[in-house]
């Protein structure tokens, strides 16, 4: 095996086992898609992965965090024409989930939508009791009824990060094969401490996932090679590598695993799926 190789092994189809089916779903394990450094996936990252575990006869809910609304969009929901997303439910005296996810087009695949009321969430939860539990709240009726949640955070270490961490059983981190985006992994790291030692101490880092990768340059073989140097076995075998087809796929709202299918990048979210699967991060 080639240096090369060591750094960024061959991606297949047969990597990791297919998942066996699934007799009964839930309850749910919950991750928090984050990284504090904007532009390096994580939207990506949690609709493909879902809707690959989806495929696989999963039942995956997204909870779109983010004011931005990303994650509704790239599934072809118009999150501003709704009258209630998670904003609503996180504000709420006694919030009902239930009537806020919406159903996608994928099979197996739920969503909770958001809009840029979000952005208002950290002032009005402020003063409440508990703030840093409100979205543990708002999940708890909803974690029966399906295998995974995946929590889309915004790109921030503010009161809505705390929220997904402290509802979370663990975070992937996706991180770009840059040095700068490396660099901002430490202030997430720390803000998991403090959320493990404080808040949440069942949370867990489940795995850093390099993306946006050009395994051709130079830059991106030395970022890798200090990244699995850092975090070990955290580092999924898996890596995402850089393509103009994912913004294609963003436009047409639809995962790359479903707008192109037998692409190098849906072969890859298919292998993080199963990845995934075998490290016991998702039933």
């Amino acid at each position: 095996m080639t240096d090369q190789d060591a750094l960024f092994p061959p991606i297949a189809d047969d990597e990791f086992p297919v998942p066996a089916p699934l007799d009964s779903h839930g309850p749910a394990r919950i991750v928090a898609m984050s990284n504090q450094k904007g532009g390096v996936g994580k939207t990506t990252t949690t609709i493909n992965l879902a809707a690959a575990l989806a495929a696989y006869g999963r039942r995956i809910l997204i909870v779109d965090f983010d004011p931005q609304g990303a994650a509704s969009a790239g599934l072809g929901i118009n999150a501003r024409a709704l009258e209630r997303t998670i904003y609503n439910e996180l504000i709420a005296a006694k919030p009902n989930l239930h009537e806020v996810i919406v159903p996608t087009s994928i099979e197996n695949l739920d969503l909770v939508p958001a809009n840029i009321d979000l952005s208002a969430a950290e002032i009005v939860l402020i003063n409440e009791v508990a703030r840093e539990q409100a979205l543990s709240r708002v999940l708890r009726p909803v974690v029966d009824d399906y295998d995974l949640v995946i929590i889309d955070c915004q790109p921030s270490l503010g009161l809505l990060t705390v929220n997904a961490l402290t509802a979370a059983h663990g975070v992937l981190i996706p991180l770009e094969a840059e040095y700068f985006a490396m660099r901002g992994v430490a202030l997430l790291t720390e803000q998991i401490e403090r959320v493990q030692e404080r808040l949440n101490p069942r949370l867990q880092t489940d795995g850093v996932l390099l993306t946006m990768v050009d395994t051709r340059t130079l830059h991106s073989r030395e970022v890798a090679n200090s990244v699995r140097q850092g975090f070990g076995d955290t580092v999924y075998t898996t890596y995402i590598s850089r393509t103009v087809k994912f913004p294609d796929a963003t436009i047409a709202a639809a995962p790359i695993t479903l707008y192109a299918p037998s692409h190098p990048g849906s072969v890859a979210y298919r292998q993080l799926a199963r990845e995934i699967v075998a490290r016991g991060q998702c039933a």
